[in-house]
C-alpha cells in the first residue's frame, strides 16, 4: 500500500510543480536574465548528468572506458563532426578500450 500512497503523492507533486509554472507571471519570464538562465539551465543539466554517468560508479569516482568515450566524442565535437559521427566515435573508441581490456 506504501508504493500506491507514494505514486499519489508523487502525482500531486508534478502537478503541483506544474501549475506554480503557469501561474508565473508573463512579465517575469521576460527578464533578459531569466531568458538567458532558461537557455543554459537544459545545457547544465545535460552536462552534469553526463560526467555523473561517465565518472561514478555508486559512490566512487571511476576512470575506465566511458571516459575514453567522452573524450573521443568531446574531440569529435571540436572538429565540427556530425552529430551521428560523434556518436559513432564514442561508441567506437569505447568499444575499443573494452576489447583492450580496459
Amino acid at each position: 500500500m506504501n508504493v500506491w500512497i507514494a505514486i499519489g503523492v508523487t502525482a500531486v507533486a508534478c502537478y503541483a510543480v506544474k501549475l506554480a509554472g503557469l501561474l508565473v507571471p508573463a512579465d517575469a519570464l521576460e527578464r533578459p536574465l531569466v531568458r538567458r538562465l532558461a537557455a543554459l539551465l537544459p545545457v547544465a543539466l545535460l552536462a552534469a548528468l553526463t560526467a555523473q554517468q561517465t565518472f561514478a560508479d555508486g559512490h566512487a569516482l571511476v576512470l575506465d572506458a566511458r571516459a575514453a568515450g567522452l573524450a573521443a566524442a568531446a574531440v569529435a565535437l571540436v572538429l565540427r563532426a556530425p552529430f551521428l559521427l560523434v556518436v559513432a566515435a564514442a561508441v567506437a573508441v569505447t568499444a575499443g578500450v573494452r576489447a583492450l581490456g580496459g
